[in-house]
Protein backbone atom coordinates (compact mmCIF):
# COMPACT_ATOMS: atom_id res chain seq x y z
CA UNK A 1 0.00 0.00 0.00
CA UNK A 2 0.72 3.28 -0.70
CA UNK A 3 -0.47 6.68 1.53
CA UNK A 4 0.83 10.15 0.73
CA UNK A 5 0.51 13.34 2.45
CA UNK A 6 0.26 16.78 0.92
CA UNK A 7 1.69 19.36 3.42
CA UNK A 8 0.79 22.94 2.66
CA UNK A 9 2.28 26.49 3.50
CA UNK A 10 2.36 26.62 7.29
CA UNK A 11 -0.93 27.14 9.04
CA UNK A 12 -2.88 24.70 6.55
CA UNK A 13 -4.87 21.29 7.69
CA UNK A 14 -3.61 18.27 6.18
CA UNK A 15 -5.00 15.89 4.56
CA UNK A 16 -3.72 11.36 4.06
CA UNK A 17 -5.04 10.04 1.00
CA UNK A 18 -3.82 5.77 1.00
CA UNK A 19 -4.20 3.84 -2.40
CA UNK A 20 -4.09 0.02 -2.54
CA UNK A 21 -1.45 -0.66 -4.67
CA UNK A 22 -2.43 -2.33 -8.13
CA UNK A 23 -0.76 -4.13 -10.97
CA UNK A 24 2.76 -4.46 -11.47
CA UNK A 25 3.51 -2.73 -15.31
CA UNK A 26 6.30 -4.13 -16.64
CA UNK A 27 8.07 -5.12 -20.38
CA UNK A 28 11.08 -7.64 -20.26
CA UNK A 29 13.26 -7.79 -22.98
CA UNK A 30 14.93 -11.29 -23.38
CA UNK A 31 17.50 -11.98 -26.33
CA UNK A 32 19.10 -15.49 -26.73
CA UNK A 33 21.58 -15.03 -29.40
CA UNK A 34 23.05 -17.98 -31.09
CA UNK A 35 26.22 -18.73 -33.47
CA UNK A 36 26.13 -20.29 -36.77
CA UNK A 37 26.22 -24.03 -35.07
CA UNK A 38 23.02 -22.14 -33.06
CA UNK A 39 24.79 -22.51 -29.79
CA UNK A 40 23.73 -19.74 -27.20
CA UNK A 41 26.56 -17.24 -27.51
CA UNK A 42 24.70 -14.33 -25.23
CA UNK A 43 22.15 -14.02 -22.68
CA UNK A 44 19.97 -11.57 -21.68
CA UNK A 45 16.54 -10.43 -19.72
CA UNK A 46 15.97 -7.54 -18.11
CA UNK A 47 13.96 -4.59 -18.01
CA UNK A 48 14.63 -0.42 -18.86
CA UNK A 49 12.67 2.58 -19.52
CA UNK A 50 14.02 6.19 -20.06
CA UNK A 51 12.63 9.79 -19.13
CA UNK A 52 13.59 12.57 -21.55
CA UNK A 53 13.30 16.32 -20.78
CA UNK A 54 13.21 18.46 -24.00
CA UNK A 55 12.95 22.06 -24.85
CA UNK A 56 10.06 22.81 -26.83
CA UNK A 57 9.24 25.13 -29.66
CA UNK A 58 7.77 27.86 -26.97
CA UNK A 59 11.21 27.51 -25.03
CA UNK A 60 9.39 26.00 -22.27
CA UNK A 61 10.62 22.31 -21.41
CA UNK A 62 8.13 18.93 -21.29
CA UNK A 63 9.66 15.28 -19.58
CA UNK A 64 8.23 12.23 -21.58
CA UNK A 65 8.93 9.01 -20.12
CA UNK A 66 9.26 5.55 -22.22
CA UNK A 67 8.28 2.46 -20.84
CA UNK A 68 6.18 0.64 -23.41
CA UNK A 69 8.71 -0.91 -26.13
CA UNK A 70 5.69 -1.81 -28.26
CA UNK A 71 7.10 -4.19 -31.13
CA UNK A 72 10.74 -4.98 -30.72
CA UNK A 73 14.12 -6.47 -33.22
CA UNK A 74 17.73 -7.18 -31.97
CA UNK A 75 18.41 -6.44 -35.61
CA UNK A 76 22.36 -6.19 -35.31
CA UNK A 77 23.09 -7.89 -32.40
CA UNK A 78 26.02 -10.60 -32.47
CA UNK A 79 28.43 -13.14 -30.54
CA UNK A 80 31.55 -10.96 -31.48
CA UNK A 81 34.54 -12.20 -33.27
CA UNK A 82 38.37 -11.57 -33.05
CA UNK A 83 37.61 -7.32 -33.96
CA UNK A 84 34.55 -7.36 -32.47
CA UNK A 85 33.19 -7.93 -28.97
CA UNK A 86 29.82 -9.05 -28.15
CA UNK A 87 26.78 -6.27 -28.76
CA UNK A 88 23.28 -6.49 -28.18
CA UNK A 89 21.18 -3.92 -30.22
CA UNK A 90 17.53 -3.52 -29.55
CA UNK A 91 14.87 -1.17 -31.71
CA UNK A 92 11.73 -0.30 -30.61
CA UNK A 93 8.88 2.24 -30.86
CA UNK A 94 8.98 5.16 -33.07
CA UNK A 95 12.82 5.24 -33.84
CA UNK A 96 14.30 4.17 -30.32
CA UNK A 97 17.24 2.06 -30.17
CA UNK A 98 19.29 0.88 -27.47
CA UNK A 99 22.95 -1.03 -27.76
CA UNK A 100 25.10 -2.65 -25.17
CA UNK A 101 28.38 -3.62 -25.61
CA UNK A 102 30.88 -6.14 -24.26
CA UNK A 103 34.40 -6.77 -24.10
CA UNK A 104 36.95 -9.39 -22.62
CA UNK A 105 39.88 -9.89 -20.51
CA UNK A 106 41.71 -12.85 -19.35
CA UNK A 107 39.31 -13.82 -16.97
CA UNK A 108 36.48 -11.68 -17.03
CA UNK A 109 34.09 -10.20 -19.46
CA UNK A 110 32.57 -6.73 -19.28
CA UNK A 111 29.64 -5.07 -19.39
CA UNK A 112 31.57 -1.72 -21.67
CA UNK A 113 29.31 0.85 -22.28
CA UNK A 114 25.45 1.33 -23.08
CA UNK A 115 24.11 3.69 -25.34
CA UNK A 116 20.10 4.89 -25.95
CA UNK A 117 19.15 6.99 -29.03
CA UNK A 118 15.64 8.81 -29.48
CA UNK A 119 14.01 11.00 -32.41
CA UNK A 120 12.63 13.78 -31.27
CA UNK A 121 11.07 14.54 -35.11
CA UNK A 122 8.25 12.01 -33.74
CA UNK A 123 5.76 14.67 -32.87
CA UNK A 124 3.55 11.88 -30.74
CA UNK A 125 6.07 11.30 -28.15
CA UNK A 126 7.75 14.45 -28.97
CA UNK A 127 5.21 16.94 -29.20
CA UNK A 128 6.06 20.83 -30.03
CA UNK A 129 10.00 19.89 -29.75
CA UNK A 130 12.24 22.66 -30.71
CA UNK A 131 15.13 20.43 -31.91
CA UNK A 132 14.29 17.77 -34.90
CA UNK A 133 16.55 14.80 -35.06
CA UNK A 134 18.13 11.59 -33.34
CA UNK A 135 19.78 12.23 -30.65
CA UNK A 136 22.03 10.24 -28.47
CA UNK A 137 23.39 9.59 -24.82
CA UNK A 138 26.11 7.02 -24.36
CA UNK A 139 27.41 5.89 -20.84
CA UNK A 140 30.56 3.91 -19.89
CA UNK A 141 29.92 1.15 -17.25
CA UNK A 142 32.46 -0.90 -17.15
CA UNK A 143 30.80 -4.26 -15.10
CA UNK A 144 33.31 -6.79 -14.44
CA UNK A 145 31.95 -10.49 -14.51
CA UNK A 146 33.74 -13.66 -14.18
CA UNK A 147 34.31 -15.35 -17.22
CA UNK A 148 30.97 -18.14 -17.41
CA UNK A 149 29.16 -16.32 -14.90
CA UNK A 150 26.15 -14.98 -15.09
CA UNK A 151 25.37 -11.28 -13.85
CA UNK A 152 22.67 -10.77 -11.91
CA UNK A 153 21.18 -7.35 -10.99
CA UNK A 154 17.04 -7.21 -9.54
CA UNK A 155 17.70 -3.67 -8.06
CA UNK A 156 17.46 -0.39 -9.51
CA UNK A 157 20.18 1.33 -11.69
CA UNK A 158 20.09 4.77 -13.12
CA UNK A 159 21.69 6.63 -15.42
CA UNK A 160 21.39 10.14 -15.56
CA UNK A 161 23.12 12.24 -18.37
CA UNK A 162 21.99 15.33 -20.83
CA UNK A 163 18.46 15.28 -19.74
CA UNK A 164 17.88 11.23 -20.12
CA UNK A 165 17.62 9.00 -17.12
CA UNK A 166 18.21 5.43 -18.02
CA UNK A 167 16.57 2.90 -15.40
CA UNK A 168 17.40 -0.48 -15.40
CA UNK A 169 16.39 -3.67 -13.00
CA UNK A 170 15.88 -7.17 -13.04
CA UNK A 171 19.15 -8.02 -15.21
CA UNK A 172 20.15 -10.77 -16.49
CA UNK A 173 22.99 -11.53 -19.00
CA UNK A 174 25.78 -13.82 -19.94
CA UNK A 175 28.35 -12.60 -22.84
CA UNK A 176 31.16 -15.31 -23.99
CA UNK A 177 28.73 -18.00 -23.08
CA UNK A 178 30.80 -21.40 -23.00
CA UNK A 179 29.86 -24.51 -24.74
CA UNK A 180 26.17 -22.98 -25.81
CA UNK A 181 25.05 -23.24 -22.04
CA UNK A 182 24.33 -20.30 -19.90
CA UNK A 183 26.33 -20.79 -16.47
CA UNK A 184 23.81 -21.18 -13.07
CA UNK A 185 26.95 -19.44 -11.73
CA UNK A 186 25.39 -15.92 -10.32
CA UNK A 187 27.71 -12.82 -10.03
CA UNK A 188 25.44 -10.22 -8.42
CA UNK A 189 25.75 -6.57 -8.75
CA UNK A 190 26.36 -4.75 -5.25
CA UNK A 191 23.21 -3.76 -4.94
CA UNK A 192 21.75 -6.87 -4.78
CA UNK A 193 24.47 -7.96 -2.01
CA UNK A 194 23.67 -5.15 -0.08
CA UNK A 195 20.18 -5.99 0.04
CA UNK A 196 19.92 -9.61 0.33
CA UNK A 197 20.28 -9.32 4.04
CA UNK A 198 17.07 -7.38 4.56
CA UNK A 199 14.43 -9.47 4.10
CA UNK A 200 15.32 -11.48 7.51
CA UNK A 201 15.52 -8.96 9.43
CA UNK A 202 11.84 -7.97 8.48
CA UNK A 203 10.50 -11.52 9.17
CA UNK A 204 12.05 -11.28 12.54
CA UNK A 205 9.64 -8.18 13.19
CA UNK A 206 6.82 -9.46 15.50
CA UNK A 207 4.18 -7.06 14.17
CA UNK A 208 2.47 -7.22 11.04
CA UNK A 209 3.57 -4.15 9.94
CA UNK A 210 6.42 -2.11 11.00
CA UNK A 211 5.90 1.51 11.58
CA UNK A 212 7.78 4.16 9.54
CA UNK A 213 10.59 6.01 11.26
CA UNK A 214 8.97 9.87 11.54
CA UNK A 215 10.33 12.22 9.57
CA UNK A 216 10.28 16.26 9.03
CA UNK A 217 7.95 17.96 6.80
CA UNK A 218 9.17 17.76 3.43
CA UNK A 219 10.40 20.84 1.32
CA UNK A 220 7.36 22.90 -0.09
CA UNK A 221 7.87 22.75 -3.92
CA UNK A 222 6.33 24.78 -6.76
CA UNK A 223 4.77 22.63 -9.67
CA UNK A 224 3.63 24.35 -13.21
CA UNK A 225 1.65 23.52 -16.19
CA UNK A 226 2.34 25.94 -19.41
CA UNK A 227 -0.12 26.16 -22.21
CA UNK A 228 2.07 28.31 -24.48
CA UNK A 229 3.50 31.29 -23.28
CA UNK A 230 1.22 31.65 -20.26
CA UNK A 231 1.02 29.48 -16.94
CA UNK A 232 -2.61 27.09 -16.54
CA UNK A 233 -1.62 25.57 -13.46
CA UNK A 234 0.43 26.61 -10.55
CA UNK A 235 0.98 24.62 -7.30
CA UNK A 236 2.70 25.26 -4.18
CA UNK A 237 2.82 22.15 -1.82
CA UNK A 238 4.74 19.59 0.07
CA UNK A 239 4.56 15.64 -0.61
CA UNK A 240 5.29 12.80 1.55
CA UNK A 241 4.69 9.44 0.56
CA UNK A 242 3.98 6.11 3.20
CA UNK A 243 4.83 2.98 1.68
CA UNK A 244 4.28 -0.04 2.76
CA UNK A 245 5.93 -3.16 0.79
CA UNK A 246 6.09 -6.95 2.55
CA UNK A 247 4.73 -5.40 5.77
CA UNK A 248 7.06 -2.92 5.96
CA UNK A 249 6.79 0.67 5.87
CA UNK A 250 9.00 3.64 4.63
CA UNK A 251 8.01 7.52 4.56
CA UNK A 252 10.01 9.04 1.57
CA UNK A 253 10.22 13.48 1.15
CA UNK A 254 9.71 14.15 -2.68
CA UNK A 255 12.84 16.61 -2.92
CA UNK A 256 10.86 19.65 -5.50
CA UNK A 257 14.73 20.28 -6.58
CA UNK A 258 15.01 16.25 -8.36
CA UNK A 259 10.92 16.57 -9.48
CA UNK A 260 9.77 17.27 -12.70
CA UNK A 261 6.46 18.59 -14.01
CA UNK A 262 4.66 18.05 -16.45
CA UNK A 263 1.15 18.30 -17.75
CA UNK A 264 -2.24 19.55 -19.35
CA UNK A 265 -4.84 22.12 -19.49
CA UNK A 266 -8.10 20.89 -21.28
CA UNK A 267 -11.46 22.48 -21.84
CA UNK A 268 -12.83 20.92 -18.35
CA UNK A 269 -9.72 18.53 -17.05
CA UNK A 270 -6.43 19.63 -16.02
CA UNK A 271 -3.16 17.43 -15.58
CA UNK A 272 -0.64 17.75 -13.38
CA UNK A 273 2.51 15.16 -13.87
CA UNK A 274 5.45 14.97 -11.57
CA UNK A 275 8.20 12.71 -11.80
CA UNK A 276 11.47 11.62 -10.73
CA UNK A 277 14.53 8.74 -10.55
CA UNK A 278 12.07 7.25 -7.96
CA UNK A 279 8.99 8.07 -9.66
CA UNK A 280 7.49 7.06 -12.67
CA UNK A 281 4.39 9.39 -12.84
CA UNK A 282 3.19 11.36 -10.04
CA UNK A 283 -0.53 12.66 -11.75
CA UNK A 284 -3.20 14.80 -10.17
CA UNK A 285 -5.88 15.07 -12.47
CA UNK A 286 -8.77 18.25 -12.03
CA UNK A 287 -11.61 18.40 -13.34
CA UNK A 288 -14.38 21.47 -13.71
CA UNK A 289 -17.61 20.42 -12.00
CA UNK A 290 -19.71 23.93 -12.30
CA UNK A 291 -18.82 27.12 -13.45
CA UNK A 292 -17.75 28.14 -9.44
CA UNK A 293 -16.08 25.28 -8.77
CA UNK A 294 -13.16 22.44 -9.79
CA UNK A 295 -11.87 19.36 -7.85
CA UNK A 296 -9.09 16.90 -7.81
CA UNK A 297 -11.09 13.88 -9.87
CA UNK A 298 -8.10 11.37 -9.55
CA UNK A 299 -4.75 10.73 -7.98
CA UNK A 300 -2.75 8.36 -10.28
CA UNK A 301 1.08 7.23 -9.01
CA UNK A 302 3.48 5.03 -10.36
CA UNK A 303 6.93 4.35 -8.75
CA UNK A 304 10.15 2.29 -8.44
CA UNK A 305 10.32 0.29 -5.24
CA UNK A 306 13.26 -1.46 -3.97
CA UNK A 307 13.18 -4.15 -5.94
CA UNK A 308 13.22 -2.03 -9.36
CA UNK A 309 9.64 -2.95 -10.36
CA UNK A 310 7.50 -0.04 -11.17
CA UNK A 311 3.95 -0.50 -8.65
CA UNK A 312 1.06 1.28 -10.47
CA UNK A 313 -2.08 2.66 -8.10
CA UNK A 314 -4.26 5.46 -8.35
CA UNK A 315 -7.65 6.31 -6.31
CA UNK A 316 -10.87 8.56 -7.66
CA UNK A 317 -12.27 11.46 -5.61
CA UNK A 318 -14.78 13.49 -6.21
CA UNK A 319 -15.40 15.52 -2.99
CA UNK A 320 -12.57 17.79 -2.91
CA UNK A 321 -14.63 20.72 -4.23
CA UNK A 322 -12.57 24.04 -4.34
CA UNK A 323 -14.44 27.24 -5.38
CA UNK A 324 -12.74 28.94 -8.32
CA UNK A 325 -13.18 32.43 -7.52
CA UNK A 326 -10.84 31.30 -4.65
CA UNK A 327 -8.39 29.52 -6.56
CA UNK A 328 -6.40 28.88 -3.10
CA UNK A 329 -7.00 25.64 -0.65
CA UNK A 330 -7.63 21.91 -2.15
CA UNK A 331 -9.62 20.72 0.58
CA UNK A 332 -7.14 23.29 3.22
CA UNK A 333 -4.32 20.69 1.86
CA UNK A 334 -3.10 21.59 -1.38
CA UNK A 335 -2.28 25.40 -2.47
CA UNK A 336 -3.27 26.44 -5.69
CA UNK A 337 -1.47 29.91 -6.08
CA UNK A 338 -2.72 30.37 -9.68
CA UNK A 339 -5.13 28.56 -11.90
CA UNK A 340 -5.58 30.45 -14.77
CA UNK A 341 -7.05 28.23 -16.73
CA UNK A 342 -9.65 27.29 -14.96
CA UNK A 343 -10.82 30.42 -13.97
CA UNK A 344 -10.33 31.58 -17.32
CA UNK A 345 -13.14 29.07 -18.43
CA UNK A 346 -15.36 32.23 -18.85
CA UNK A 347 -13.57 33.19 -21.54
CA UNK A 348 -13.93 30.63 -23.31
CA UNK A 349 -10.01 29.75 -24.68
CA UNK A 350 -9.49 27.19 -27.00
CA UNK A 351 -6.52 25.42 -28.51
CA UNK A 352 -4.94 24.03 -25.41
CA UNK A 353 -1.69 22.18 -25.68
CA UNK A 354 -1.70 17.98 -25.80
CA UNK A 355 0.28 15.72 -23.49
Amino acid sequence: MVCFRLFPVPGSGLVLVCLVLGAVRSYALELNLTDSENATCLYAKWQMNFTVRYETTNKTYKTVTISDHGTVTYNGSICGDDQNGPKIAVQFGPGFSWIANFTKAASTYSIDSVSFSYNTGDNTTFPDAEDKGILTVDELLAIRIPLNDLFRCNSLSTLEKNDVVQHYWDVLVQAFVQNGTVSTNEFLCDKDKTSTVAPTIHTTVPSPTTTPTPKEKPEAGTYSVNNGNDTCLLATMGLQLNITQDKVASVININPNTTHSTGSCRSHTALLRLNSSTIKYLDFVFAVKNENRFYLKEVNISMYLVNGSAQDCSADDDNFLVPIAVGAALAGVLILVLLAYFIGLKHHHAGYEQF
